[in-house]
């Protein structure tokens, strides 16, 4: 009787409150208007990604079926973290119950960990290295395959992560100095000895960002002997092309997400957290469209005939 009384004494904290991307008045009018209109193009450009490989027989390719669900998860992706971030620029700090903010971490950590594994060059990568199999790996089946174990494994994953860090203690402050409910700022905000707790979060985040950015940094070795082994230097230039766009985005996402999450203690940095967390939650999603797809000839093509 005496534990449960202390326990619940311990979970006594009921909601957080988020401070925002930034506590300064004076700029917080410009902010929202900058990513208020960064949060509108993001959803456009993925739509229409969608919308063009949908309804163009000419993009239905396992490049663009990969490309459709990347814009799809961008956009399911911004959504979660980018109101949250609007509402405290518009208002300032705002409340959110416990429950919806181990919701929102929950959708959160499956959106990122399907990510880390769809931005892998699967296609690419066949395409190059083993062409005379591309009409084998490929087919659709494959690709469904590849597809449905994206976001079965970012949601087992972000299951399991959720259910750990619910389960902590928290007892106050319920501060988070952050825009949405992320996993350092409340390992920051738990009473309970958390030594356990620490290490399983920085071993899966290492298994996870680092295990899929192995596998993406070992295709595109590949990929570039193979390019190099090319007879054409136009092919060589074309493949590159393709695969340089890729890589950008891959290195932009990979590098602000290494920094956060991979590292064996909490983040005391809360200022540099939220400055590096805008990179991947608003700035990726937004490029990505317009550097792996909106720059590609038949996307180009497709789109010319969808405006006549």
């Amino acid at each position: 009787m005496e534990r449960s009384l202390e326990t619940g004494n311990m979970n006594r904290v009921r909601e957080f409150v988020l401070l925002g991307l930034s506590t300064r008045v004076d700029i917080r009018d410009v902010l929202f208007a900058i990513f208020l209109s960064l949060y509108t193009l993001t959803l456009l450009e993925n739509a229409l990604v969608i919308y063009l490989v949908c309804s163009h027989s000419e993009l239905r390719k396992p490049m663009y079926f990969f490309l459709g669900n990347l814009s799809c998860l961008e956009m399911c992706y911004v959504s979660v973290t980018m109101p949250s971030l609007l509402v405290g620029l518009r208002t300032g700090p705002c409340h959110v119950p416990f429950t919806a903010c181990m919701t929102q971490l929950f959708f959160f950590i499956s959106l990122i960990c399907t990510e880390c594994t769809l931005l892998a060059p699967y296609d690419r990568y066949v395409a190059i290295c083993r062409p005379l199999h591309y009409p084998l790996l490929m087919r659709s089946q494959v690709c469904l395959g590849l597809a449905l174990s994206s976001w079965l494994g970012g949601l087992l994953v972000s299951v399991a992560k959720t259910t750990c860090i619910a389960s902590l203690s928290y007892c106050g402050p319920n501060i988070l100095n952050h825009f949405f409910c992320d996993v350092s700022p409340l390992l920051n905000l738990s009473c309970t000895h958390m030594a356990l707790t620490e290490l399983v979060d920085f071993i899966s985040a290492i298994v996870i960002f680092c295990g899929t950015l192995l596998v993406a940094l070992a295709s595109y070795s590949a990929i570039g002997v193979a390019v190099l082994r090319m007879p054409s230097a136009a092919a060589r230039r074309k493949a590159f092309s393709t695969c340089a766009s890729h890589l950008v985005v891959v290195g932009i996402f990979y590098s602000a997400a290494l920094f956060i999450y991979c590292r064996p203690s909490r983040i005391k940095s809360m200022d540099l957290n939220k400055v590096l967390s805008v990179v991947y939650t608003v700035l990726t999603p937004m490029c990505n469209p317009v550097i792996c797809c909106l720059r590609n000839r038949e996307v180009h093509a497709a789109l010319w005939k969808t405006l006549h």
